[in-house]
């Protein structure tokens, strides 16, 4: 490893062959009842003079490197002139940089302004990754997810006005046996009023560590989705999602039983009939045992 990283490190699934940048640690709200990712951390803004030499050692050994993510959670947390001084080291640091990517709370959509994000994908920021998790309000706050509906279509609109390419995801689960309809009717809801690039689903996974956590904050009893329903639900998920622009869909993270590819809504019948398939057991699922995020 050239770089020493302040575990745990996590990316999305398509940051695969991408430098992983630690611009800041932790995440900054870290409340979410589902999400175990940085429970161990403190958030922290690190010195542009540590994530300087960072830089400094990968442009040494892969200067070829053509793609970056700023780790961990929440790197949009930062100020935009420390974003920005970062953005133009990374591209002077590697000539054939063609894309710099990033996690986005809404916290950070509503705090920056379209200006300032117009600002950071004119320096190179390229990509948001954003989890929506689920489009219903009364979900939102038994997950203390920190946003409601409405805050999230006014980021995700603010930051597709400033030209910055938008991957949601949303989880299916979230709603348990006693609200999956209103989880998954929400969130298409939500999901056909902004303008999405990408939507990808993942399959609800609790962490022992916050299991407990979890459930006392669903603040009534909690009945998980098996694998039958979870599947009904991407049905319903896919049936009710009109986007206002050609969205590229997936199912393909490690913690979904089926992995789906496709376009909506050009390919949603074709998408209805791979899940028809394995509704009637004609399509293997991924084992629990191969699972996990």
């Amino acid at each position: 490893m050239l770089v020493h990283y302040d575990m745990p490190l996590w990316r999305p699934p398509s940051e695969a062959e991408s430098f992983i940048l630690q611009a800041t640690l932790g995440c900054s709200f870290n409340r979410c009842s589902f999400c175990s990712m940085y429970r161990t951390k403190s958030f922290a803004v690190r010195p542009l003079e540590a994530v300087q030499a960072e830089i400094q050692i990968m442009a040494h050994a892969c200067p070829g490197t053509r793609r970056v993510f700023l780790a961990d959670g929440d790197a949009l947390a930062a100020p935009t002139g420390h974003l920005v001084i970062l953005l133009r080291l990374l591209h002077a640091a590697f000539p054939q940089l063609e894309r710099v990517s990033s996690y986005a709370l809404p916290a950070n959509l509503l705090k920056k302004s379209v200006e300032e994000l117009v600002e950071l994908r004119e320096n190179g920021l390229k990509l948001l990754y954003y989890g929506i998790e689920t489009g219903s309000a009364d979900l939102l706050k038994r997950i203390t997810k920190g946003a409601t509906p409405e805050a999230m279509v006014t980021g995700l609109t603010k930051a597709k006005k400033a030209g910055l390419i938008l991957s949601a995801t949303v989880i299916l689960g979230l709603g348990g046996q006693a609200h999956w309809q209103e989880h998954i009717d929400a969130t298409a809801d939500l999901v056909n009023r902004v303008e999405l690039d990408y939507l990808s689903t993942l399959q609800l996974m609790l962490d022992p560590v916050i299991h407990d956590e979890f459930h006392r904050k669903f603040r009534e009893p909690f009945q998980e989705q098996d694998d039958w329903a979870l599947l009904i639900e991407q049905v319903r998920l896919i049936e009710r999602l009109n986007p206002p622009l050609p969205l590229v869909f997936r199912s393909n993270h490690a913690s979904n039983a089926l992995a789906l590819a496709g376009e909506l809504p050009k390919d949603r019948e074709r998408l209805l009939a791979q899940l028809e398939r394995a509704l009637a057991g004609r399509t293997s699922l991924r084992p629990a045992w191969l699972r996990g995020y």
